[in-house]
């Protein structure tokens, strides 16, 4: 009976035990720890060109090429090994070290433990050329001019004001500090600098050369040179500079058009484009999302042509070798397709531009086959045909182009065409009434833009503080502001070489929720600073 008992606590035992996984532990979360250096952190009076930085546990580098920092910065990258895990890594340096100088060697995060990738943030190993550690610091933060989101891997630089510098300094020399936002940070400090007078910049370096290139990067500069010790906080605002207009040699893209590629905006340009002594008659229009115009003209017989391009004091003449091509074909497409917002115009694409708009062969009906009064306009840069009329909501419109309907510059007639559109209703769209506070100064742009920065909808005033937006698709909207100071009705960039700031922008940091059937009142107050 005894045994019984046991061999049935046993079964039961058995039958109730949880089954499991066996684990490594609690996962390791510390980062690894610099034991030692040779020579020492913070030496002074260094001579050599070796480093050896010794860790407690085994680590790993990490983007090193990205994410070390050293400043000032040195023309020949130092050399790091191994690339493999180790507990010990040297550097190599491989510049002639300039005297009395403090030098920071930023590893941001970098360096890591081998097992679970923790970083050692933002190591630092400093030495000094000269018998003491430069100790200022001077902070601030980086911000976009005009976008709501901020670049990362921003460089923050300082150029000492000494007997050699000079205005277009950044374009040609590299900075005497240095240090960068990496990628999760918008402030900036730096450190270890020495007492005196600096310019300020930072940069979006896409060249990674610590110069400026206006072509690709952003740039912003402090108005004033900054004396340091300074205990001040510094904003400074990346713009894209606006490249002076250059145009680029023209190429043939049909019989019948000619493409000229260009620096900086085309606005203003005139080109004059010549058969030998004889002028072609010409329609320019840009190239949609290219840095390009395209020169538009009926097909000629010519071995080649000569384009005179005019802008400003900019005069220069290009020679084109002409070839028998064929011509571009005439297309005419919708820009809606299906639903048309009752706040949008009715619109129609040209795939060459349009000389003639004959409204009799026109003809826009409702669901009931009613006639439906309409104006057409032409935007000849766009090559849109503007079709405006009165949309009622929930109703159908077919738009029929009889064959002539339009006529292209070959003095080609369109063919005859068909589309229909459909509204939705009224309930489908949300309004918004915005009440501004604290504007400073008029003329002001008001945009509402979604969450990847595009316009959505936009206002100009040049003094009323309520800002009505009807129709609107329901979103989440962010609010911006443009302080047009020159009246011009567009946000201005800045210059670094005139010492121009851009046009100030200001942004309403809570996004305003518009739902469909609402009508949302919202009180928006703006700082003045």
């Amino acid at each position: 009976m005894r045994v019984l008992i046991l061999i049935i606590l046993s079964v039961l035992f058995a039958s109730c035990a949880k089954r499991g996984t066996i684990t490594g532990g609690v996962k390791d979360s510390i980062p690894p720890i610099m034991k030692m250096s040779e020579p020492k952190n913070l030496s002074t009076e260094f001579k050599g060109n070796k480093i050896k930085l010794y860790f407690d546990e085994y680590i790993k580098l990490k983007d090193i090429n990205k994410q070390l920092i050293i400043s000032p910065p040195m023309k020949n990258m130092p050399l790091i090994l191994p690339s493999t895990p180790t507990k010990i890594l040297t550097i190599t340096l491989n510049d002639t070290l300039t005297p009395n100088t403090t030098y920071s060697l930023n590893f941001g995060q970098s360096i890591q433990d081998n097992n679970e990738g923790n970083p050692y943030q933002q190591f630092k190993y400093i030495f000094s050329t000269g018998t003491y550690i430069d100790s200022l610091q001077l902070v601030g933060q980086i911000k976009d001019a005009y976008a709501k989101k901020t670049d990362n891997f921003v460089s923050v630089m300082l150029y000492e004001r000494n007997e050699k510098f000079y205005d277009s300094i950044v374009y040609k020399e590299v900075p005497r500090y240095i240090t960068n936002t990496l990628d999760s940070l918008k402030t900036f400090t730096l450190e270890n600098i020495k007492a005196g007078e600096y310019l300020l910049v930072a940069m979006k370096d896409y060249n990674n050369n610590n110069k400026f290139d206006p072509k690709k990067d952003k740039i912003a500069f402090h108005s004033e040179i900054v004396t340091i010790p300074d205990n001040a906080a510094y904003e400074l605002e990346l713009f894209k500079e606006e490249l002076p207009f250059k145009p680029i040699r023209p190429s043939q893209a049909s019989g019948n058009r000619i493409i000229l590629g260009h620096e900086g905006k085309s606005n203003d340009v005139k080109i004059e484009l010549k058969n030998g002594d004889e002028i072609v008659p010409t329609v320019v229009t840009p190239f949609e999302n290219k840095d390009s115009l395209q020169i538009w003209f009926k097909p000629i017989k010519a071995d080649s042509l000569s384009i005179k391009v005019k802008k400003n004091v900019l005069e220069k003449e290009f020679k084109l070798k002409f070839n028998t091509q064929k011509a571009d074909s005439l297309r005419i497409n919708a820009v809606q397709s299906g639903v048309l917002h009752l706040g949008e115009k009715y619109t129609l694409k040209s795939s060459i531009p349009i000389t003639k708009i004959d409204a009799s062969k026109i003809k826009l009906t409702n669901k009931d086959s009613v006639a439906v009064v309409f104006t057409t306009q032409y935007d000849e840069p766009k090559q849109l045909v503007v079709i405006d009329f009165k949309k009622e909501p929930l109703e159908r419109y077919k738009l029929t182009l009889e064959k002539g309907a339009f006529t292209d510059l070959l003095e080609r007639e369109s063919d005859s065409l068909a589309f229909t559109i459909g509204t939705k209703n009224l309930t489908d769209y949300g309004n918004l009434r915005l009440h501004l506070e604290g504007i400073k100064s008029f003329p002001i742009i008001v945009e509402l833009t979604n969450a990847k920065g595009d316009i959505q909808a936009s206002a100009y005033s040049e003094g009323e503080t309520t800002i009505d937006f009807n129709l609107l698709q329901p979103a989440l909207f962010t609010v911006r502001i443009v302080y047009d100071d020159n009246k011009n009705r567009v946000w201005d960039t800045g210059s670094y070489l005139e010492k121009r700031q851009t046009e100030e922008v200001r942004y309403f940091p809570t996004e305003i929720d518009v739902r469909a059937n609402w009508d949302v009142d919202q009180t928006l107050k703006f700082s003045s600073e």
